[in-house]
């Protein structure tokens, strides 16, 4: 009976095989539908209605499916090229054009994504610019490259914890640009938020004479302070420019041609600041003879960098067309929490009591924020469910109405 009740072998197998078959079917199909999104070149004002027509199309599902993949690349990128820019500096790297270089210079990677979009759709390549965006994506480039040497700068001088949580000022920032250049509306969760985080960034400037690490100079010390701030006023600048000119692109693949625009504009940058001041030459002599852990490790140090950085651009530019830059803006300041513990953990920056408290202000504001935004996607989903209603009643009352209409007349 044991023997009769067993399946053959070869049944067995058919059976993997057809699991392995509707597997395969349903990755192949989610990955179409993302990539049908990703690459739509059909109508469409605006980031916000590309959205709105993306979400009706093909349900919310594909939309959180692409959402999550674009906060994933920030999350990653943003804590590991935290981590590596500081190890760069703890172990003798000293070249802070380098450490602008790896930033932008990973921009070869953005062809991946690209030439998947160009193989698996009928869309043709940098389809939808204009003379007027390739302008923009070259200046704001170049903006990005003077951004990206302030945050060396700044990365140079302070401890991870403290870099991370003084760079939380940028939402400030972001909150004001934002109502200047696209009108994001102020609510009590936006607000809340920024105001908080606005208080961890205080509470973390009255705890930072513990930070400073041993031989660092008060001067300097102020100088990587005020570099990321400066920083953080620039990005803060970046995204809502960002968030505006993504209202006239309607597909995710055309973010990502602008993105390597940019990121070739910043390393243009960065290639000519670091050839006028030696800094190939000083890159060849950090690798052999001041790097303290070795050339094999210096340049896994730079190549690591250089595709975390890239990771963290790509999961902002994502974050800011899909949702709004204020959100991405949230979304980048909830790592700072993370990056403060990966700078305690990793490195062992000193944790104060105050920095504790900063933290958890700096988590609360995030989660305020979060609820906020449930909240008005609950009031939206009701408000619809009512207006649908409403709209049944009164074609059920029309239908009435004409039946007594005809009812009469053929009386």
């Amino acid at each position: 009976m044991e023997l009769s009740a067993q399946q053959p072998p070869a049944a067995l197998n058919q059976n993997r095989q057809q699991d392995q078959q509707q597997a395969a079917w349903f990755i192949r199909a989610v990955l179409a539908k993302i990539i049908m999104y990703c690459s739509n070149n059909k109508g469409g004002t605006g980031r916000v209605s590309t959205r709105s027509k993306m979400q009706a199309e093909m349900g919310k599902r594909y939309y959180m499916i692409l959402l999550v993949i674009n906060y994933m690349c920030l999350f990653l990128g943003s804590v590991s090229s935290s981590l590596l820019s500081k190890f760069y500096f703890n172990h003798k790297g000293g070249s802070r054009w380098v450490s602008t270089w790896v930033q932008c210079a990973g921009f070869p990677l953005l062809l991946f994504p690209i030439c998947f979009f160009r193989i698996f759709t009928d869309r043709k390549l940098f389809s939808g610019f204009t003379p007027k965006i390739i302008a923009l994506s070259i200046l704001i480039g170049l903006l990005l490259g003077v951004n990206n040497l302030l945050f060396s700068w700044g990365n140079s001088y302070l401890p991870v914890s403290t870099n991370s949580l003084v760079l939380s000022t940028q939402l400030a920032f972001t909150l004001v640009t934002s109502m200047i250049i696209v009108k994001q509306k102020i609510t009590y969760p936006n607000l809340n938020c920024v105001v908080v985080l606005t208080l961890s960034s205080v509470i973390l400037a009255l705890s930072s004479s513990h930070d400073k690490p041993i031989g660092l100079t008060k001067a300097k010390y102020f100088k990587g302070f005020f570099s990321t701030v400066g920083a953080g006023l620039m990005f803060a600048l970046y995204l809502p420019v960002m968030e505006k000119i993504y209202q006239r692109v309607n597909c995710y693949a055309m973010v990502v041609e602008m993105q390597l625009v940019m990121e070739i504009a910043a390393t243009v940058l960065a290639t000519v600041g670091m050839a006028a001041d030696g800094g190939f030459s000083e890159m060849k002599r950090e690798s052999l003879k001041v790097f303290d852990l070795g050339p094999k490790a210096y340049w896994l140090t730079v190549g690591f960098n250089v595709v975390t950085w890239q990771v963290c651009f790509m999961g902002t530019a994502g974050m800011v067309f899909l949702t709004t830059s204020l959100t991405g803006g949230v979304c980048m300041t909830a790592l700072m929490g993370i990056n403060v513990l990966g700078g305690v953990l990793v490195y062992g920056d000193y944790f104060s009591g105050l920095k504790a408290v900063s933290t958890s202000l700096c988590v609360w504001g995030f989660c305020s924020y979060i609820y906020g935004i449930y909240m008005n996607m609950k009031e939206e989903d009701e408000n619809s469910i009512e207006k649908n209603v409403k709209k049944m009643n009164s074609d059920h009352i029309m239908e009435l109405a004409e039946i007594v209409v005809t009812h009469n007349a053929s009386g």
